[in-house]
């Protein structure tokens, strides 16, 4: 199995999410990738939504070049260059991604030997360059390669500039991970969440990499004040959304932490709030497979039960 096929296979697992077991989870086969077909959805004013295999895509063209918001995985590059040559002739200047996950972040390395400048905040290079841990599988994702690293990172927000077209970057903390991003193109009047909204379904948080159901409704009511109702937006997964979906997706999420609350106040471990199913009635709307609510439960629980660990300890580790 080639280096890339290895990573693909290691992306599938860690964002798979299946319950902890006793024994190290078998590898999915690798997605047949010349099987999926990129679909695209025109937004208006020279902005589109690409939908593959991974996360969503958005394209928005300047007059020169393209402003591209995450790339799914590598293997894709060439469908998704030529499905964005479909609406248009111009290069790709910048691809952004909105957090560390492979099937966002998959295409950075083919991207950017075609000329592109890969944009993210700061701690996504941190998670790419050292690899990372699933918090509910123990699945290990190793280093991403020096060229698949973002080139370009911030801190707080970024503004892209480009002849005809501003793309606005705000880092949300600790919501689906520690380094998302979410992408406003004001005069498109089209908003990118990656994985910080999923539309239709439970999202995943990734608590065990800095994601916290706290911050994931902070950038819910962040959405929400900056949206209105003609806003296109582009989930991380799932269909076009608007701010009505948006509106929905918060609720839910409100719902899960206050019943969640309850039960860590009560002293409940992670295996009696997964017994006690306190989103049975969410599920059939949010939950895709049984295995998906089960999941959800989880890293809410965890969001809510784990401590925040303590950055002076490993520091002082670190200095021994």
């Amino acid at each position: 199995m080639t280096k890339a096929k290895m990573a693909v296979v290691a992306t599938m697992m860690a964002l798979s999410v299946p319950a902890l077991a006793q024994t190290p989870p078998a590898a999915p086969p690798p997605p047949d990738f010349s099987k999926v077909e990129i679909r695209t959805t025109d937004l208006g004013d020279n902005c589109y939504m690409l939908e593959g295999q991974g996360g969503n895509i958005t394209v928005a063209a300047a007059k020169d070049e393209i402003i591209m918001v995450d790339g799914e995985f590598a293997p894709l590059h060439d469908k998704i260059r030529a499905a964005i040559a479909t609406v248009s002739n111009l290069p790709v200047k910048y691809l952004v991604n909105t957090h560390f996950h492979g099937d966002h972040t998959g295409g950075n390395e083919p991207f950017a030997k075609d000329g592109a400048t890969v944009v993210a905040e700061i701690n996504v290079k941190n998670r790419l360059a050292a690899g990372t841990t699933n918090g509910l599988t123990g699945v290990q994702t190793p280093p991403a390669p020096q060229g698949a690293l973002p080139t370009k990172t911030y801190t707080g927000a970024y503004k892209i500039r480009l002849r005809g077209r501003v793309a606005d970057l705000k880092h949300i903390a600790n919501a689906h991970t520690d380094g998302d991003t979410y992408v406003w193109f004001k005069t498109a009047n089209v908003l990118a969440t990656g994985d910080t909204f999923t539309n239709g379904r439970y999202p995943n948080i990734d608590f065990a990499n800095g994601g916290n159901i706290k911050g994931m409704i902070a950038a819910a009511d962040t959405y929400l004040k900056l949206t209105n109702a003609k806003t296109r937006i582009v989930p991380g997964h799932g269909p076009l959304a608007d701010k009505a979906a948006l509106m929905d997706y918060r609720a839910m999420l409100v719902t899960a932490r206050d019943r969640m609350a309850k039960l860590v106040k009560a002293g409940k471990s992670e295996d009696d709030v997964v017994a006690a199913k306190p989103f049975s009635d969410l599920d059939a709307k949010w939950a895709p497979t049984e295995l998906a609510g089960k999941n959800f439960v989880r890293v809410v629980y965890h969001s809510l039960a784990d401590k925040p660990k303590d950055k002076s300890k490993d520091n002082s580790k670190k200095g021994a």
